[in-house]
């Protein structure tokens, strides 16, 4: 696979600027929920950015997967779940990222295969 081309990272990429970029249309004084979308958001596009560049790297879309559940739950840890805007962004930006790093796994395996020369982690 080319570097640069799976369209499930540059989804995950997407939702990752949304949610870092989400405080600027929403209510001030957002504290702890701005403070988690930012820093989830940005590790998102940091690591679709990676899997972008190295599209064998499985791992990679695993993180992207564990990153968008962190997200997902953030505005129960973070005690911020009843503030609507910021709770439906964190749950949808969060269920983006964990499907479209689930979804692009099996292109990441094809492509460490074939990088590989087939051979697998284990053998």
């Amino acid at each position: 696979m080319k570097r640069w081309t799976r369209w499930q990272d540059w989804v995950a990429i997407a939702a990752g600027l949304y949610a870092a970029l989400a405080g600027i249309w929403m209510a001030p004084g957002m504290g702890m929920s701005m403070s988690m979308m930012i820093v989830l958001g940005v590790l998102m596009i940091a690591a679709g950015v990676w899997s972008l560049a190295a599209p064998g790297l499985v791992s990679m879309e695993w993180i992207l997967a564990v990153i968008g559940a962190l997200l997902f739950i953030s505005p129960w840890i973070g005690s911020y779940a009843g503030d609507a805007g910021p709770a439906w962004t964190s749950w949808i930006c969060g269920v983006v990222c964990a499907v479209a790093g689930l979804w692009a796994l099996a292109p990441a395996e094809k492509a460490h295969r074939a990088t590989h020369g087939g051979r697998t982690a284990h053998a």
